[in-house]
């Protein structure tokens, strides 16, 4: 007898675990929506951290040098949906953003597929302290 070898083509990891954000997917969606302000490098706008005339603030980078690996995936997720008025006016945080929300346009996997581009850019250290962070938000140890 003559042994038949079966052979299939490789398939990704991510055809089998659907709910592994796709990094391209969300590159594509972050230049669609999120580049125009924050940039194309993710770079943000010049002067940042100093207020406009109308007390809002410049898109900030959501590079390494930005403020965004501050906060856990709960918040960010949240700050995208509903924008970021609605999540610091619940937080009682006394600032204006001009961050509108886009939960009318993008589906909760877009919104992770644009986080994990986002991440994926970070550093390792920045990586691990941002998933520190959000396992604390989380409430895991």
């Amino acid at each position: 007898m003559a042994a038949v070898t079966l052979v299939l083509p490789l398939v990704p990891a991510q055809a089998f675990f659907h709910d592994t954000p796709d990094i391209e997917d969300g590159r594509v969606i972050y230049a669609a929506k999120c580049a125009s302000c924050h940039g194309a490098n993710l770079e943000g706008q010049p002067d940042w951290q100093s207020a406009k005339e109308d007390g809002t603030y410049p898109a900030p980078p959501h590079d390494e040098t930005g403020h965004t690996w501050h906060h856990g995936d709960a918040m960010l997720r949240d700050y995208i949906r509903r924008g970021g008025q609605a999540v610091l006016d619940d937080m009682g945080v006394d600032f204006t953003s001009g961050m509108p929300g886009f939960g009318g346009e993008l589906t909760e996997d877009d919104i992770e597929a644009v986080l994990a581009y986002i991440r994926s850019t970070w550093p390792d250290r920045i990586r691990a302290a941002q998933a520190e962070r959000s396992q604390m938000e989380a409430g895991s140890p």
